[in-house]
């Protein structure tokens, strides 16, 4: 726990699990404070469960949630109610702390001096300079709307990058390799980094779940600014970028990579029994090892995999989840006695026609059985079945439930929330930009790239790979008033792990167009190869880390076309203060 104390009898700290309640009634806190909505994250437990353990230890409870960038007055009286009506010390919390920080800062205005607030809330590792002019003018509040118009506009970054996941960090290091002089700031609130595609093989009992984290700070390239905050608001035309505390940060381009975010609560009954009863997901850090636990232990029954509809992270990882399964049932000599059956949304196994035919010799091999068009919606983890919704090929719904010794399950997954009504959004909540120069449709000097932006293509780590050195080329190229010419042609991969040391290794752009990386007399990727795997196992973890996040782009540079520049373009290159260049 990284709990920080602000005062005599209030500390603040990050997110709080329901094991660290018995340590903390153990330290001597009588009471916690609840600052963060539930539902901002996927792992993160419901202030319904925190307060029922903290009454079984014996601490009071009071849930005062508070979205980020929208700390309104009475927030701050519930908070300042909070402190005196309970006993100390009372642990604050929030998703990093810096919510429960602000709280206590607006909460003492007026008694104490705004330079000791912040000096107090500093010493504690939490930089709330962006509310000193809310915090001298705290005699007088106004609503949040009124306040957020008191931050003065400050010298503008040179770029300012929002997401901390492959894709931010991919873009920055692809920046500041070519000109390390700018000022590049990455908006990420999470302190550790997670290499999702190892998840899969945490799952297949090949890697260690430890191997796919890294601290975030050991990851932010050489020359960027770390803000550890969450954004609450873009604000594309004030060039500005509020954030959870209430500070604007304020940007020449904007490049946004949130990610996607994955729906859980969409299939009912799942949230309540992930981890438990057979039901497991390689789509979350802490699941992956149950899904080998799961697979080690089966020697016969029923297992189930799920595919929900498009778009998701990897195509083809629900699947690499019960090929790997397959396989380790294989050796282990058990898969005779396990019915596998696989559950998608979609009506063909792989949406790359050239790869199917391999995938399905394993799909004979393993005696798999394929269900096309059926969603999973709903799971009931001790009656241990599954309820699907199955259309046939009139269209006809209707819900089938079977039974399972073991599910896997792949969850809906969509953009941010905060994203569908943003401005930067398209309807569905995606940064709506350009599907070549990853510009965006309507704000010249914005960009998008990674899985939370519209381009049409696979959702993977391979992808942003080819998506960093393009909008990094063109964002240089709005800073230098040009048009955007590096062009993006809609690559992705996805390494098929059918088996143990083999791999179909699928290459792709737009419209399913095979773009092979090696030629094909060294990796023919339609089909089942040892090297695939040795790449996928031995060298992408490296190439990961080492390369795509250090800004080195072995075989990734972009085709740059000349063309003549959009009008928006033009006009977008100049719409910022250029006297602060």
């Amino acid at each position: 726990m990284d709990i920080r104390k602000i005062g005599p009898g209030l500390s603040v700290s990050p997110q709080i699990m329901e094991t660290e309640i018995g340590i903390l009634a153990a330290q001597g806190f009588k009471g916690i404070v609840c600052n963060r909505p539930d539902g901002e994250e996927d792992d993160q437990p419901t202030a319904a469960a925190l307060k029922a353990a903290a009454e079984r230890h014996g601490l009071e409870w009071r849930d005062i949630p508070v979205v980020s960038g929208a700390i309104a007055d009475k927030d701050v009286g519930a908070f300042r109610t909070a402190l005196a009506d309970l006993e100390g010390p009372v642990l604050a919390f929030c998703r990093t702390g810096t919510r429960s920080a602000t709280l206590w800062a607006l909460s003492e205005a007026g008694h104490l001096s705004v330079d000791a607030i912040l000096s107090t809330a500093s010493e504690a590792g939490y930089d709330l300079s962006g509310q000193r002019e809310r915090l001298q003018g705290t005699a007088a509040r106004r609503d949040t709307d009124n306040l957020r118009k008191q931050f003065p506009k400050t010298r503008p970054h040179d770029v300012v990058i929002v997401g901390g996941g492959a894709a931010g960090l991919a873009v920055a290091a692809s920046i500041l390799k070519r000109r390390p002089h700018l000022s590049v700031t990455v908006i990420e609130p999470r302190d550790i980094h997670y290499y999702q595609p190892g998840w899969t093989l945490v799952g297949g009992g090949v890697f260690n779940r430890d191997q796919t984290k890294r601290p975030m700070a050991s990851v932010i390239p050489l020359g960027a600014k770390w803000v550890q905050a969450a954004v609450a608001e873009f604000r594309p035309e004030d060039n500005a970028v509020l954030l959870e505390n209430g500070e604007s940060v304020h940007y020449k381009v904007l490049i946004a990579a949130p990610g996607l975010q994955l729906d859980w609560d969409k299939i009912k009954g799942l949230k309540e029994t992930l981890g438990q009863n057979g039901v497991t997901s390689n789509y979350r850090f802490d699941l992956a090892p149950y899904t080998w636990e799961l697979v080690r232990t089966l020697k016969s029954g029923r297992a189930l995999f799920t595919q929900p509809v498009m778009p998701i992270k990897c195509a083809g990882a629900p699947q690499k989840a019960m090929y790997l399964a397959c396989d380790a049932w294989k050796r282990l000599g058990v898969l005779g006695d396990i019915d596998v059956n696989f559950h998608t949304a979609g009506a063909v196994l792989f949406g790359v026609a050239d790869y199917v035919p391999a995938l399905m010799d394993y799909v004979k091999a393993y005696d798999a059985h394929l269900h096309f068009k059926e969603s999973l919606i709903a799971v009931d983890g001790p009656a241990k079945t599954a309820t699907f919704e199955v259309t046939d090929n009139e269209g006809v719904t209707r819900t089938e439930t079977r039974p399972f010794d073991m599910i896997h399950v792949c969850p809906p997954q969509g953009p941010l929330d905060f994203m569908k009504k943003s401005p930067l959004g398209d309807a569905a909540g995606w940064v709506e930009v350009h599907h070549d120069t990853l510009q965006h449709v309507r704000y010249g000097n914005v960009f998008g790239l990674g899985d939370g932006c519209s381009a049409a293509n696979a959702k993977t780590a391979a992808a942003v790979r080819k998506q960093a050195p393009v909008v990094a080329l063109n964002t240089l190229a709005i800073l230098d008033g040009k048009a955007p010419s590096a062009i993006y042609e809609g690559y992705g991969s996805c390494p098929l792990t059918v088996e143990r040391g083999k791999v179909v290794l699928a290459e792709f752009g737009y419209g399913g167009k095979l773009q092979p990386t090696l030629p094909r007399w060294m990796i023919d990727g339609t089909k089942p190869t040892f090297l695939g795997w040795f790449l996928k196992e031995k060298l992408m973890p490296g190439i990961y880390f080492d390369l795509m996040l250090k800004g080195r782009e072995w075989l990734a540079e972009p085709n740059v076309l000349s063309h003549a520049p959009r009008p928006f373009e033009v006009e977008a290159a100049c719409n910022f203060d250029s006297s602060s260049r």
